[in-house]
């Protein structure tokens, strides 16, 4: 099946880069270019596409705030957020306002076509253990836990061994270390965190691991 991608960026040039790439392979076929957060938004709404390749920092609606008013949409597009800079605390904004995953600029060219792949089959674009280590890095930018009476129903409703599932994804576990530490097949973990992600309303393993952390479950440097 082909890919339709939705490019955006302020910068011709990096969209032309992304253009060329995405049309020198047959599974992604780009179906727009927006070069900033109120054009991607119109766009995304119009075209439709599965994936959103979204910068950050553009003039007018940054990347953030065009990302949460994608994904608020309820639309079929998911968002994969690219960025120069690995520690830029806006990234961690970015995925809280429902981004799938991020990915730097200098990315190799395999590791942009296999991240657009992942998120538009429904996965997080990052393996979780990297997830895990970038995520680290922006604690220092999330703010203090306040009290979620929702989310705490949320977690209350949790089975045990949905919680100690929670837990693992939190702590950047892939499905195969669950499996291993729980002595659970990988399809039965893959159940399981299915049944997690439906329940605390998370699109993806990073959205849950972003939960974990506002509810206290990971911590930095925990594993």
């Amino acid at each position: 099946m082909t890919t339709t991608v939705l490019i955006v960026d302020d910068q011709p040039l990096q969209r032309y880069g992304f253009h060329l790439l995405l049309d020198s392979v047959p599974e992604t076929e780009v179906v727009g270019e927006a070069a900033h957060g109120t054009e991607a938004v119109r766009k995304a709404a119009e075209l439709r596409p599965d994936v959103v390749l979204m910068d950050v920092r553009m003039p007018g609606m940054d990347g953030i705030e065009a990302t949460r008013r994608i994904v608020a949409s309820g639309g079929r597009s998911r968002v994969l957020v690219l960025t120069t800079f690995d520690l830029d605390e806006y990234v961690h904004s970015a995925l809280r306002a429902g981004a799938s995953g991020f990915l730097l600029k200098d990315a190799r060219p395999d590791e942009l076509l296999a991240a657009i792949r992942a998120v538009a089959s429904g996965d997080a674009v990052i393996a979780p253990a990297l997830t895990r280590r970038l995520l680290d890095e922006f604690t220092r930018y999330v703010p203090t836990r306040r009290a979620d009476p929702a989310g705490d129903r949320v977690l209350g409703s949790l089975t045990e061994r949905e919680r100690e599932i929670l837990v693992a994804i939190g702590k950047g576990w892939t499905n195969g270390e669950i499996a291993a530490r729980f002595v659970l097949s990988e399809s039965t973990v893959k159940t399981h965190v299915g049944r997690v992600l439906a329940k605390i309303g998370a699109r993806d393993r990073i959205q849950a691991v972003i939960f974990a952390y506002d509810h206290g479950l990971a911590r930095p440097n925990a594993r």
